[in-house]
């Protein structure tokens, strides 16, 4: 059993090992930079914000479906216990999300979440909204909100640290992690933290939720993602391989030409190069989504679907203001948006309501604003695969 906190090196590769993974670094870090300045509605950001929460759950294999989100979104939850409680879990989880961006804003914000006491705070920010009778493990262990575990653990192979000794490997985590201030080095250190703070499991339930909030806040944090991407999506989309390089990053050194640490360097480097892969990936197919011109003809396309197939009083006038909407990111009076549609007052009233009915618009009151609205059974034509599950769910309710 692990018990110095040499036992967890490398933390990073040596240097001769970096260049290849800087280069990825850099370039995710001018392609995310450029995303994230991008002006997009509230609601796609949202949106997006349940579906990492989905994704998340479906790494650990306690997914609901993505209309069942919904639905717990207002508040609606299922008479099955079991599934409600997996409705609880993935609320939990959006808030959660959050709320711990806005408590970790910024460089400074990033710069505070490499310490053990933020590790605890994201455990607690997820597990404190959920009711008692949900915190507990498949085996009926107490889950307490923020505390680290007080008993020694395996997972799967890996024996983790001695329990005591969880402070100490966490100090040390914290202290070497937090050090690493170059803005490429920064990110190959961000994949490799993930990975060691899964090596500690600090908690006794929890450290993957907390290792990928961890992720995603400190991406946040120094402003990468402007909330339109997220590594959640890419591990989810590739469940099998983010749990075998995280486990095979557990191992032991694999002999002379394999670092100088305790723990194989070579397994390690495979596993900062898939996450740094997956982010690239990830900032690559939501820049590709973000076409405005193809935005146009998606949004037009919708609008046909609703107006000639399910003919249900949308109008295909809509798009110019929709369109609008969508650049600007900003609410809209009622009045201006009607008048973009070059109809009646009548008509335009019922062209209104009806995508109000239908989701495409959002207001917050039956006379407020209006802004542009991304429901679920949108997304196939609005963003196609950017989350397959919700398509083919709304295809199916």
């Amino acid at each position: 059993m692990y018990t110095e906190v040499h036992q967890f090196e490398p933390l990073l590769p040596a240097d001769a090992r970096m260049e290849p993974l800087l280069a990825k670094a850099h370039d995710l870090s001018r392609l995310a930079t450029t995303l994230a300045g991008t002006r997009v509605p509230p609601e796609l950001r949202s949106l997006l914000r349940n579906m990492n929460s989905y994704y998340t759950n479906r790494i650990e294999g306690q997914h609901t479906r993505p209309h069942e989100i919904d639905q717990a979104l207002r508040q609606d939850f299922s008479k099955d216990a079991a599934l409600a409680a997996k409705q609880r879990l993935a609320i939990a989880h959006i808030e959660a999300e959050q709320t711990l961006e806005q408590s970790y804003a910024g460089p400074e914000g990033a710069a505070k979440l490499y310490a053990p006491e933020a590790l605890q705070d994201i455990h607690h920010a997820l597990f404190a909204r959920l009711p008692a009778a949900d915190l507990f493990t498949s085996q009926q262990e107490s889950i307490v909100p923020g505390a680290l575990r007080q008993r020694d653990v395996r997972v799967g192979r890996h024996v983790a640290p001695a329990h005591a000794t969880v402070p100490l490997f966490l100090q040390r985590w914290a202290a070497f992690y937090g050090g690493v201030r170059r803005g490429e080095a920064a990110l190959v250190a961000l994949a490799c933290a993930h990975q060691r703070l899964g090596w500690v499991h600090p908690f006794v339930d929890g450290n993957g939720r907390v290792m990928r909030l961890h992720t995603h806040t400190w991406l946040t944090a120094m402003g990468y993602t402007g909330g339109l991407w997220s590594p959640l999506r890419g591990f989810a989309r590739s469940t099998e391989r983010y749990y075998a390089l995280l486990a095979d990053a557990d191992s032991l050194r694999r002999g002379d030409l394999d670092g100088r640490g305790n723990l194989s360097e070579q397994a390690l480097i495979a596993w900062a190069d898939y996450v740094l892969d997956t982010c690239l990936d990830q900032v690559r197919f939501m820049a590709s989504l973000l076409d405005f011109e193809a935005i146009k003809n998606r949004i037009e396309a919708c609008l046909v679907f609703e107006a000639t197939v399910l003919k249900n009083g949308v109008r295909q006038e809509a798009l110019r203001g929709l369109h609008y909407l969508f650049l600007s990111g900003e609410d809209m009076q009622r009045g201006d948006f009607k008048a973009m549609l070059g109809m009646s007052d009548r008509g335009a009233t019922d062209a209104l309501g009806a995508l109000v009915k239908r989701g495409l618009l959002r207001s917050d009151s039956p006379q407020g604003k209006v802004r542009f609205g991304l429901p679920q059974h949108a997304l196939r034509f609005m963003f196609p695969q950017l989350w397959p599950e919700a398509e083919a769910d709304s295809a199916n309710v």
